[in-house]
């Protein structure tokens, strides 16, 4: 099955139930770090928060993004790309994207800017999402990247170079897209770490993604998944969403 149809059968079982916590616990972080290296750790506020949304407005919040893309002419095939540190925002839009038929292209965070404009370019990506920390990243490039794609920016204060996000999605029919998808078809491109060279591209299609959720469901056998990224944590409940927000995490972290 498509992975989306999770998402949409969980809208329909555990609508008003939580599915999404995005918590960020009062920690000092006590690590040495140059001033080389500080950019590419993910960066957390230091006041404590916690933000949580339902399955209902979580499969809501990914068709607004997937009308939105849709109104901006991304069809199937299309790739689309985020670069976003772990917060409530990643996987609605991951999801969005999905929904259209488009391919999702996560970027790594330690991606320097001449890596981000490499991956964008190989992977043939129409759209890039990207988060406030990645802006310094994103200007020094943003005359060559945005050549022929948009870029979408997802937080406060959008930049001149791009579209806000919160803008875009605002006004968008939070009904599902008509777009038929089949397990056969591609859905996300996925990059190696480059240790040897540039990041290389791995193509994976809807039944790769479901075949993952559910072998991760299968591997854990707490009630809870738990996905932690530096001092956020995000929550799912094991039985509604077999695993996969938790897999996904964790995935895009390993490369």
């Amino acid at each position: 099955m498509p992975v989306t149809d999770l998402l949409e059968r969980n809208h329909k079982l555990y609508g008003d139930e939580v599915a999404l916590v995005e918590l960020n616990p009062l920690m000092k972080d006590t690590r040495k770090t140059t001033w080389k290296e500080y950019d590419l750790v993910q960066q957390t506020s230091p006041v404590a928060y916690r933000r949580e949304i339902t399955w209902s407005v979580f499969d809501e919040k990914a068709n607004r993004v997937a009308n939105m893309l849709l109104s901006r002419g991304i069809k199937k095939g299309d790739r689309v790309a985020i670069l976003m540190f772990n917060c409530l925002e990643w996987l609605p839009i991951y999801f969005g994207i999905l929904k259209t038929g488009a391919i999702a292209v996560p970027f790594n965070f330690r991606f320097s800017a001449d890596e981000i404009q490499y991956c964008a370019d190989l992977a043939q990506v129409h759209i890039l999402f990207f988060g406030s920390e990645f802006i310094g990243r994103i200007e020094s490039i943003a005359d060559e990247l945005q050549k022929g794609r948009l870029l979408i920016y997802v937080g406060d204060g959008c930049p001149t170079f791009a579209e806000s996000y919160r803008e875009l999605v605002a006004d968008c029919s939070s009904q599902a897209p008509l777009v038929r998808l089949e397990e056969e078809d591609d859905a996300a491109i996925y990059f190696s770490s480059g240790t040897t060279g540039f990041p290389k591209a791995i193509l994976h299609n809807h039944e790769s993604l479901s075949q993952a959720a559910q072998m991760e469901q299968k591997h854990h056998l707490t009630s809870v998944m738990m996905s932690f990224c530096a001092s956020r944590l995000c929550t799912i409940p094991e039985q509604n969403f077999t695993g996969w927000a938790a897999y996904m995490q964790e995935a895009r972290q390993s490369f």
